[in-house]
């Protein structure tokens, strides 16, 4: 794997969505550097998500407002995504590593099948665990960031899985990606061509190995 700077897509993210929203005239460019600075370096976030698009928190750089009841939903969030990262996230991290580092005369189908739900549920409770703790956070300090997890696993297609597992990458990849190369207004040829590429690069930021990419395209 390719070892990368903590929370650097996260920055480049967010960069980038003020550069494009103020270049298409539909936020007003941040006079101040500190305001600026704080809404590309807000740190609560910036490990896991949610990706903060500008327009969502322009306001609230400027003035927030502060109350007891809104810190103590804060502390509580916090501590949500913090036990469902601990506790739950990280224990079924273990049983999954302990499967997968099996050779493969001792990796039986039924110890196979538990790895797997042991893994698909651990990238779960780990990603949501910390969104939970960036929001948790971010009340904390007088921000209100958009939910990032919609109870992905209940979704009955890929496209409703989409819509709610870390909505804020996909719906940044759909406003910054796939619509500016035409979106579903192009031939049939073309959408596809568009979905390709959005979702190769979808599966690249989620790791900068083969098997993302391959989980990429397979989405």
């Amino acid at each position: 794997p390719i070892h990368l700077p903590l929370g650097i897509s996260f920055f480049t993210f967010q960069a980038l969505s003020y550069i494009v929203d103020v270049y298409r005239r539909e936020v007003h460019a941040q006079r101040s550097i500190c305001h600026l600075a704080l809404y590309i370096s807000l740190f609560s976030q910036l490990i896991s998500g949610p990706i903060l698009r500008y327009c969502d928190v322009s306001s609230q750089l400027v003035e927030r407002t502060h109350s007891l009841a809104m810190f103590s939903s804060g502390v509580q969030r916090f501590i949500m995504g913090l036990a469902k990262k601990m506790l739950i996230a990280n224990q079924l991290g273990e049983v999954a590593d302990s499967v997968f580092a099996l050779s493969g005369n001792d990796l039986t189908m039924p110890l196979a099948w538990i790895g797997s739900l042991a893994y698909t549920l651990q990238i779960y409770f780990d990603f949501s665990g910390y969104s939970d703790m960036a929001i948790g956070l971010g009340r904390m300090f007088g921000f209100r960031f958009l939910e990032n997890f919609n109870y992905p696993y209940i979704a009955k297609s890929l496209r409703e899985f989409w819509r709610r597992w870390h909505i804020s990458l996909s719906t940044w990849f759909r406003d910054y990606v796939y619509i500016p190369l035409g979106g579903s207004r192009v031939s049939t040829l073309r959408v596809y061509v568009n979905l390709l590429i959005v979702f190769v690069l979808v599966g690249i930021w989620h790791g900068a190995s083969w098997s993302f990419l391959v989980w990429g395209l397979f989405h």
